[in-house]
């Protein structure tokens, strides 16, 4: 894992674009389909649409916050490697996570090696399914949120981002899957 306090590439337009706070918006609503999307799966090399996994199976969808390949969210970072530590947990309980970042593919690709990511992982640099989602905004990025949509792509469950609770953690996303 990087360890440089290289902060090169953090000031960018995505930077501008998420500098002023907004808060989570508690806009999508449970027991229905929250917006699709298609974004870049980087480890996948190829386009991923949500609707592809309506019918199917479950979706966890885990927004995080990263702020370059090189600089983690410190309230982010151990969440990404429990996520990812676990995610044979989601699959063997049939769920799939999409994590989405809004790093770049470049970045993507350098994040996924640094840090072994096994899930997929959705670039969204322009930050639109973030705003879509009401995940909000500070200090340059989006915040980090999460959501299980059920087999059908119903919303079952949304964690939304606080200072005190700042993401929802492998148990609990685990119990939301139960809870189906």
């Amino acid at each position: 894992m990087l360890t440089s306090t290289d902060f090169s590439g953090l000031i960018n337009q995505r930077f501008f674009n998420n500098f002023l706070p907004k808060p989570a918006a508690n806009k999508l609503y449970m027991e229905v389909c929250p917006p699709d999307f298609e974004l870049p799966d980087i480890k996948g090399n190829r386009r991923l649409k949500l609707s592809e996994y309506r019918g199917k199976q479950p979706v966890i969808l885990a927004f995080t916050r990263i702020f370059t390949e090189k600089q983690y969210c410190p309230l982010c970072f151990p969440h990404i490697k429990a996520m990812n530590q676990a995610y044979e947990q989601f699959t063997e309980a049939g769920a799939e996570v999409l994590m989405i970042s809004s790093t770049d593919e470049r970045q993507s690709k350098i994040v996924i090696e640094d840090l072994h990511i096994k899930m997929p992982l959705l670039s969204d640099p322009k930050c639109g399914v973030f705003r879509a989602y009401g995940t909000g905004q500070a200090l340059g990025a989006p915040l980090p949120a999460q959501f299980v949509l059920d087999k059908q792509g119903k919303l079952r469950y949304k964690h939304l981002f606080s200072f005190l609770d700042p993401n929802a953690g492998v148990e609990k996303l685990l119990e939301a899957l139960k809870n189906l």
